[in-house]
C-alpha cells in the first residue's frame, strides 16, 4: 500500500488508495446501502429509522461535522482525490471508503448517477415536541409537505436565519431524504426536528402554546395580519403547509396569528421555501430602537 494516498489518487490505481475498497461486483454487499436510491418507498422500507444518505462533497462535510455516526462512503473514481483529505478526518477512522467504476455505480444505485459522491450515516433518536419547546426560541411547523425539495430549502434557511429546531406533522416527508439533505447542503443534519404523532396533531401547536410561544400560520388571506407589521415576541414558531393546498382549517384555528407575507397582486403566490426564508429575515432583524417623538420632552 501507498503512503502518499493523495499521489495515488492522482493516478489511475485507486486500489492503491490506503483505506480505500475498489468494488467490481455490483451485487456486492457492502454496497447495499445504496441501491434503489430513486424509490422512495423502497429507500423509506431499507432506511427505516437506521441510517440516511448524503450526496456531494459539502453535504458529507456537514454529515461529519453534526457528529452523526459513518456507515460507509461510495465514490466514482474521479471523486476520490478530492475525497482523500476528507478520510483524515478523525471521524472517518474505521469508516469504509468504497470505490466503483461508472458501469457498476449504476447497477448498484438503480440509474445512470454521474461521477457519485455519496455516503450513508446512522440516524440519531428524534427529539419530542416537548424537547424542543422547552430548549428553543425560535421554530419552523411544516405541515404536510410532500416536496423533499422544499423541505431541504426550509431547512438551509432555518439554519441561515437563527431558527433553532423544526416540528413537522405525521404526514410530512421524511426530513432525511437523500434529496433533502442534498438541497439543504447538510444543514438538515443540524436542525433538531420532532415529528408530532397522529394523535398530537395538531394540538403540537398547543403544546408549543403552553411552552410561551407564539405560532404564526403563514396564509396568503388578505384578512392575515401583514408580516411586517408583527411585532416579534421572543418565542415564535412559523407554521408553513404544502404548497397549493396550505394549512388545514383546525391547524390554522391552532395557530395564535394568522400572518401573510404582502407580494405584488401580479403575483399569485411565493414558493413556501421563498416564504419561509423571507419569514425568517423578518423575525430575526435587530430591534429597531424606537426614536423619540420630537413633541415630548423626555
Amino acid at each position: 500500500m501507498t503512503t502518499d494516498p493523495v499521489a495515488a489518487a492522482s493516478g489511475t490505481d485507486v486500489g492503491l488508495v490506503e483505506g480505500v475498497t475498489y468494488i467490481v461486483d455490483p451485487a456486492d454487499p457492502r454496497v447495499d446501502d445504496y441501491r434503489e436510491l430513486n424509490s422512495i418507498a423502497v429507500r423509506a422500507e431499507m432506511e427505516r429509522d437506521e441510517y440516511f444518505m448524503g450526496e456531494g462533497y459539502v453535504p458529507i462535510d456537514r454529515m461529519l461535522d453534526s457528529g452523526h455516526r459513518m456507515r460507509s462512503v461510495l465514490l466514482h473514481p474521479k471523486r476520490l482525490k478530492r475525497f482523500v483529505p476528507t478520510m483524515s478526518r478523525p471521524e472517518m477512522a474505521g469508516v469504509p471508503v468504497y470505490v466503483a467504476e461508472q458501469a457498476v455505480l449504476a447497477e448498484v444505485v438503480g440509474f445512470n448517477m454521474d461521477r457519485c459522491c455519496l455516503a450513508s450515516a446512522f440516524r440519531a433518536p428524534m427529539p419530542t415536541v416537548a424537547d424542543l419547546a422547552s430548549t428553543c426560541r425560535r421554530l419552523v411547523v411544516l405541515e404536510a409537505l410532500n416536496d423533499d425539495q422544499n423541505v431541504g430549502a426550509i431547512a438551509r434557511a432555518s439554519r441561515a436565519f437563527g431558527i433553532d429546531g423544526m416540528v413537522i406533522s405525521p404526514t410530512c416527508n421524511d426530513p432525511y431524504q437523500r434529496r433533502t439533505v442534498r438541497v439543504s447542503m447538510g444543514e438538515i443534519l443540524h436542525v433538531p426536528v420532532a415529528r408530532a404523532g397522529a394523535e398530537d396533531w395538531p394540538s403540537a401547536l398547543h403544546t408549543l402554546r403552553d411552552a410561551g410561544f407564539e405560532t404564526w400560520a403563514l396564509t396568503p388571506d388578505v384578512d392575515a395580519v401583514d408580516l411586517w407589521d408583527m411585532d416579534v415576541p421572543d418565542r415564535v414558531a412559523v407554521v408553513l403547509g404544502a404548497e397549493g393546498h396550505g394549512l388545514e382549517a383546525d391547524t390554522m384555528d391552532a395557530s395564535t396569528h394568522r400572518v401573510r407575507i404582502s407580494i405584488s397582486a401580479d403575483v399569485d403566490s411565493l414558493n413556501v421555501g421563498h416564504a419561509a426564508a423571507v419569514t425568517f429575515a423578518v423575525i430575526g432583524r435587530p430591534a429597531r430602537a424606537r426614536q423619540p417623538d420630537p413633541g415630548v420632552r423626555p
